[in-house]
């Protein structure tokens, strides 16, 4: 007689209260100069879902253009979609985002792999930048004698942190995990990139998180953190140490840079502006009537 099919008994999630809400104006400006015929595949609307909320939006392309934007079903991430003749392109994105985003549970444990949800299977398995199988035998040694939970993904992102050098130029688009880990140096992609691999490795499933984010050296550029598994529930860290990951306004999530890429283009382009800014809007202290 066959036996029933073993399933996984679901962990009760542990409720976390929101912080404040805050709302962020985003202010994103693109130009590029079309040495033909070219197709953009572009992610730079805010994400509307999870833990923030899109207010309002706009979007300017000049020249005007025929274009589409494709939302992703599952995660809610959209996708600009347009064909440019040969000449210059601007594109202009503004955006107010409340984040309504639940304090960093300390206390998350790490999720026993027969308990995860199927969606969140995929984010243990290695991808092109995140090369965990690789890596595991160095993030065992590492990382594997620390307690499981949130502060053993922490003790991660402070590790990188404190030995990977901030060092703008030193990577390009073909660099992973593996070659950050080697050569210590990288920026903010290659951080993430590297935190991801290392906390699949150990068994936490892990992704690539873009967006918005206020920091003040470099200048302004599209930012990546990366999220950790824990607890039932994602949880946001930064191991470049530059910005508060509470504070940014996602645009994507994804398995690592392939997928969330601001930019994918199909033809001859020179850049000449990359601008994606974006500032707490500070609520005005209320005038008194007396």
């Amino acid at each position: 007689m066959a036996s029933p099919p073993m399933t996984a008994t679901p962990r009760r999630r542990k409720l976390r209260e929101p912080s404040a809400a805050r709302v962020f104006a985003v202010d994103c400006k693109l130009s590029y100069t079309l040495l033909g015929d070219t197709h953009f595949l572009f992610m730079v609307h805010a994400l509307n879902g999870m833990d923030q909320e899109v207010l309002e939006e706009s979007l300017r392309i000049t020249p005007t253009l025929e274009h589409e934007v494709h939302v992703d079903e599952a995660l809610g991430h959209r996708i600009l979609r347009l064909k440019a003749p040969t000449g210059p392109l601007t594109l202009r994105y503004r955006a107010k985002v409340r984040l309504s985003r639940p304090t960093p549970d300390t206390s998350a444990q790490e999720v026993p792999i027969e308990a995860l949800p199927y969606p969140v299977l995929a984010d243990l398995m290695p991808t092109r930048y995140c090369e965990s199988d690789r890596l595991a035998s160095a993030a065992w040694k590492m990382f594997g004698d620390l307690p499981p939970g949130y502060s053993r993904v922490k003790a991660v992102s402070e590790w990188i942190r404190e030995h990977v050098d901030y060092r703008t130029g030193s990577t390009d688009s073909t660099t992973t995990a593996c070659d950050v880990f080697l050569q210590r140096a990288g920026v903010c992609r290659d951080f993430a990139h590297l935190g991801v691999a290392m906390c699949r490795a150990l068994n936490i499933p892990a992704r690539l998180a873009v967006g918005y984010s206020r920091f003040d050296t470099p200048p302004p550029d599209f930012h990546a953190v990366f999220e950790a598994f824990l607890g039932g529930q994602w949880e946001l860290f930064d191991p470049t140490g530059m910005t508060d990951p509470g504070d940014m306004v996602r645009i994507a999530v994804g398995r690592d840079a392939g997928d969330v890429a601001f930019a994918t283009l199909f033809g001859s382009v020179e850049t000449r502006l990359i601008r994606p800014e974006v500032e707490q809007v500070r609520s005005r202290p209320a005038r008194s009537t007396t």
